[in-house]
């Protein structure tokens, strides 16, 4: 791979993270200090995200894949983003908000598709050479949370209370025609899919083919265990930084980067615990650390016991990565390689579309509930629910899933 090669795919790829790092993490304070937004109206605008993982695979499926060059939508998606995220800033109510990230989900949804499309097509060796492109998404990220916090300081009390945070959509909508204009620039991506074959492509894509998979007991247990374990996962993108702004922790946007440190060390750990643990073992730790993050986030506080949030922010590397990306791996084994593009449409249909859904709801509904019944401890028994749904998970998933597929394949191998 060429130099030239190397800095667009990851220019590209740094302000496709950057964009959404630039406003998501901190729109759950943004909702409730400027928009004044009830419980259940940030949880269907927080659903919105679930709502776009669903309605990406149509939009590509049917449209990019059969129409037009992916670098070419890529520009146009994004410039329509920087439209949206301006009417976004320009929103007085959640009411006017809510269409905009609605039509941004489905667009942005739709550019992490064609942004990854764009590296398989053009690198030689996907698997060895994705990952080093990939990770300067997750350093956007990370730099969109340090800037937030150490450069603007939108995410200081006062500035929050100043109305700062508005300017987030700002930042994002000036990287998002930024990342337009320069996407005109990458490589040529031709359209690959024609007539039948797209429109099979969608139904590989959304899962359909793949649902006889749902006959093997265990399959169907991660299945249901992954939908249910997204529940709790929401509870953190809806809650985490208004939680940390709420209670005083200092700079809590790039305190939340951390995350994503952990997440990329994570992943180097992975092959170490599989080959130790396997499967079970490997997603059992992957929940067991949802529950441990939320307890520590129900009676940490942000003085003397302030590293009881920062571990809990650091374990989002066990918690995603050990779960999710583990969960991946079992389900590209399980379904071989007739079903493997469609076992991993329908497992992210379920977490991403269903399961985040879900969670969304049932997050919003327990703090409208809390904020009526003007509970003491508000934060304390929000985080308490996630805590005590993973734990149902875990034991779920403890009891009924045996792995008695792959503990045959193996025995069989030896």
């Amino acid at each position: 791979m060429n130099f030239s090669l190397r800095f667009k795919l990851s220019f590209m790829m740094f302000f496709e993270y950057f964009i959404k790092g630039a406003w998501f993490v901190t729109l759950g304070t943004y909702l409730t200090h400027n928009l004044q937004a009830s419980g259940f109206e940030i949880a269907n605008i927080f659903s919105t995200h679930s709502l776009g993982a669903v309605a990406a695979p149509f939009f590509i499926g049917l449209i990019a894949d059969k129409y037009f060059n992916a670098e070419k939508l890529l520009g146009v998606l994004h410039l329509f983003g920087a439209l949206l995220l301006f009417l976004m800033y320009r929103s007085d109510s959640a009411a006017d908000f809510y269409p905009y990230v609605l039509a941004y989900f489905i667009a942005y949804m739709s550019s992490l598709a064609l942004s990854n499309a764009i590296c398989f097509r053009h690198l030689a060796e996907p698997r060895k050479q994705f990952p080093a492109i990939r990770v300067w998404g997750t350093v956007g990220w990370i730099i969109a949370g340090i800037a937030i916090s150490y450069v603007f300081h939108w995410d200081k009390s006062e500035a929050i209370a100043a109305g700062a945070l508005k300017k987030t959509f700002l930042l994002g909508c000036f990287s998002s025609l930024l990342l337009a204009i320069f996407s005109f620039t990458l490589p040529q991506t031709p359209p690959v899919n024609t007539g039948i074959r797209a429109k099979n492509d969608v139904l590989s894509l959304l899962g359909f083919d793949a649902l006889g998979l749902l006959k093997q007991k265990d399959f169907l247990i991660f299945f249901v265990s992954a939908i249910l374990i997204c529940i709790p996962l929401a509870f953190y993108y809806q809650n985490a930084n208004p939680f940390l702004t709420a209670v005083g922790l200092s700079n809590p946007t790039a305190k939340m980067a951390l995350g994503q440190f952990s997440e990329a060390l994570c992943l180097l750990f992975i092959p170490f615990f599989f080959a130790k643990l396997g499967y079970k073992k490997t997603i059992l730790v992957g929940i067991a650390a949802w529950v441990i993050r939320y307890l520590l986030f129900a009676y940490g506080d942000a003085g003397s016991l302030s590293f009881m949030f920062i571990t809990a922010i650091l374990l989002h590397g066990v918690c995603y990565d050990f779960l999710f990306v583990v969960g991946q791996i079992y389900t590209d084994t399980i379904a071989g390689e007739r079903y493997r593009s469609s076992a991993q449409g329908l497992v992210t249909i379920a977490m991403y579309g269903i399961g985040m859904l879900i969670g969304f709801w049932v997050a919003g509904f327990i703090a409208e509930y809390l904020k009526v019944q003007q509970v003491v401890n508000f934060w304390k028994y929000l985080w308490i629910s996630p805590a005590i749904i993973a734990a149902v998970v875990f034991v779920l998933f403890l009891v009924f899933f045996k792995d008695q597929r792959l503990q045959k394949e193996r025995a069989d191998v030896s």
